[in-house]
């Protein structure tokens, strides 16, 4: 049994980090657990839900994260769209550049389509990206180690940030989780979220390719402000008014091709 001291904040921040790992959770047995009535736990699980964390059920709630899906399912998810934005983002990648590829579905198409004649220097924490780019002769390839979270598909802890900053990077493609217009970027879990922050700070230009499905949307833990991104590649479906906004703010704005199969 927790301390029935701890503030809602930081009861909501556990059930807030189970839920994320893919775990329903029942609210009796929260109540018991953390020495509560109920009716706490219920407010706990609303907040949650209205910050897109859970859907709430009888008796308790179900994970909604998108976190919490396996980086293999989403990989094969919606791959037209992505490696649409993957191709307009191609043109920001400048001969001989050192670039950040984060962890992320998207970034993974963004290997898949990297020219071959710009003797790029790749540098990435993902798993799968590193797979992908493995047998590329034309790419010298650095992997950030460390220990692997399964929850976003390669190294975030604190060996992985500080093995990133011992790199001059030019251009950095951070993995997207959720981007509000008003309230900026923000992720789903602790130790990505820092490890995105440190990225942003080490890198001379940021950019980020965003599905129209993670427009205007927010996570639990905030990341950074609209403004420490540099360059946004949108969907041809992307929301006018959030991408206008966007432009006003002063980013620069690519809108990508219509997807192909």
């Amino acid at each position: 049994m927790h301390d029935s001291s701890l503030l809602p904040l930081g009861r909501r921040r556990t059930i807030a980090d189970r839920l994320l790992r893919g775990e329903s959770v029942v609210a009796n047995e929260l109540a018991g657990e953390f020495d509560v009535s109920e009716d706490a736990i219920r407010r706990d699980l609303r907040a949650l839900a209205q910050d897109g964390i859970c859907k709430r059920v009888y008796g308790g709630a179900l994970p909604l994260s998108p976190a919490s899906t396996p980086m293999e399912s989403r990989a094969v998810e919606d791959i037209p769209r992505k490696r649409a934005l993957a191709r307009a983002a191609v043109d920001l990648i400048g001969k001989g550049q050192s670039v950040f590829l984060d962890t992320g579905s998207t970034n993974l198409q963004l290997a898949g389509v990297l020219p071959t004649d710009r003797q790029l220097i790749v540098i990435t924490n993902s798993i799968m990206i590193a797979a992908a780019l493995a047998n590329r002769t034309d790419i010298s390839l650095f992997v950030i180690g460390g220990s692997v979270n399964t929850q976003v598909g390669g190294c975030v802890d604190a060996r992985s940030i500080q093995e990133m900053r011992r790199f001059r990077i030019d251009l950095c493609f951070l993995g997207a989780c959720a981007m509000s217009s008003a309230a900026g970027l923000a992720g789903f879990s602790m130790p990505d979220v820092d490890f995105k922050i440190a990225l942003l700070e080490a890198s001379t230009s940021k950019a980020l390719m965003l599905t129209s499905a993670k427009a205007e949307t927010t996570a639990p833990f905030t990341i950074g402000a609209v403004t420490d991104i540099d360059h946004v590649i949108l969907e041809r479906d992307a929301p006018v008014p959030f991408a206008s906004k966007l432009r006003a703010a002063g980013l620069n704005i690519i809108v990508a091709g219509a997807p192909t199969e």
